[in-house]
């Protein structure tokens, strides 16, 4: 059987980095945004409700959804957010599921699902182990100032608009801590995939 890993943290705690080690170490990891942008691309039902529900201008003039616009939009709008995830959510569950049954048809022995929110859509109790990746909010916040051009207000509002890190941790069953090099990080990784690994064979056929 596949052991389904789901992959959640704080923005900028470094998430996609140990998504991209345990990738290299063997696992097979989807990622939520990408499995997202197939289920709002032009021409498919999702991307007119949001239209419908958020209004025209969160659609490009090229027909595509507008990300930074819509962006914008749900991290200062909470009612937006809900609206937009209550679209979004089932579909990107179902693309999920669908990339469950491929990996088992395969014989894939870990599959990491890496999920900004996975915690907050309740997708976590879908998943046979959830690792959650820490780092102290004055770490995040320098991240997306270096990452994402944003002042220290803005960053917070984009840490405040995700569950809390203590929330996430207390329905880990793995938790890895970001704050120190790559190096440490890729020590930490190893030891997990290890874990992971060891889980995975021991589960009955």
């Amino acid at each position: 059987m596949t052991l389904v890993v789901g992959l959640t943290g704080g923005i900028a705690s470094g998430k996609s980095t140990v998504a991209r080690l345990l990738e290299g170490l063997g696992a097979r990891v989807v990622d939520a945004d990408q499995v997202a942008r197939r289920v709002v691309a032009p021409g498919r039902d999702a991307l007119a409700e949001i239209a419908e529900a958020l209004g025209p201008g969160m659609i490009a003039a090229d027909g595509a959804l507008d990300r930074k616009r819509l962006g914008r939009r749900v991290f200062s709008d909470e009612g937006a957010r809900r609206r937009l995830e209550a679209i979004t959510h089932p579909r990107i569950a179902a693309a999920f599921a669908e990339e469950v049954l491929r990996a088992v048809a395969e014989g894939v022995p870990v599959l990491v699902y890496e999920a900004a929110l996975l915690v907050e859509s309740g997708a976590a109790e879908a998943v046979d182990r959830l690792v959650v990746v820490a780092a102290p909010p004055a770490v995040q916040r320098e991240r997306m100032g270096r990452r994402d051009g944003l002042d220290p207000i803005a960053a917070q509002a984009r840490l405040d608009a995700q569950a809390s890190m203590e929330a996430k941790i207390a329905v880990a069953d793995h938790v890895v801590m970001n704050e120190g090099t790559l190096e440490d990080l890729g020590r930490k990784v190893t030891a997990l995939w290890e874990e992971l690994l060891d889980v995975a064979q021991s589960q009955p056929q």
